[in-house]
C-alpha cells in the first residue's frame, strides 16, 4: 500500500502526540505542530525539501516560542505557601499557649492540628494566620494590628 507524503506527515504527527501523552513532554506537541505543518505543505503540493523546511521551521519556532513564554511568565509560589493550591493558607486560628519546643495545638476545621511558628515571628498567644502547610504541620504567623 502506498501512502502519500501528507499521510506520512500526519502519521508522524500522531505518533509524536501519542508519545507526548505517554511522557508528558509538552515540547513534543510543538514538534507535532511542525509535523502537521509539513502535512499541510504536502497537501498544497509543495516539494519534499519545502515540506521538511517548513516542518522544521514551525517545530523550532513553536518550541522556541513556548520556551520563551514559559520563562517570561511569573513563577507561581511554592505549593506549601500557595493559596491557589492550599485553601488553608491565610486562614485564621487562635493559639492559647505555645509549648517549650516552639509548637502548639490548634483547633482548625474540626480537628486538632500541631502548629509551629514562622521563623522570625514573635512567640505570642492569640490570633494567627496560617502562612504555610508543611506535611501535617501548620506554620503560623501572628496577626498584628498592622496586618
Amino acid at each position: 500500500m502506498d501512502y502519500s507524503p501528507a499521510t506520512l506527515w500526519w502519521i508522524a504527527a500522531g505518533i509524536a502526540v501519542a508519545i507526548e501523552l505517554a511522557t508528558g513532554t509538552f515540547y513534543l506537541l510543538m514538534v507535532a505542530v511542525g509535523l502537521a505543518a509539513g502535512a499541510v505543505c504536502a497537501h498544497l503540493g509543495a516539494g519534499v525539501a519545502t515540506q521538511i523546511t517548513v516542518a522544521s521551521l514551525v517545530a523550532v519556532g513553536a518550541t522556541a516560542a513556548w520556551h520563551r513564554r514559559r520563562f517570561t511568565q511569573p513563577r507561581s509560589k511554592p505549593f506549601q505557601i500557595n493559596q491557589d493550591v492550599n485553601i488553608d493558607i491565610g486562614q485564621r486560628v487562635d493559639v492559647t499557649a505555645w509549648n517549650e519546643d516552639g509548637t502548639c495545638q490548634v483547633n482548625y476545621r474540626g480537628s486538632t492540628w500541631t502548629a509551629r511558628l514562622q521563623p522570625g515571628a514573635p512567640v505570642v498567644a492569640g490570633s494567627h494566620h496560617i502562612s504555610a502547610v508543611e506535611g501535617n504541620w501548620l506554620i503560623l504567623t501572628p496577626i498584628t494590628r498592622s496586618n
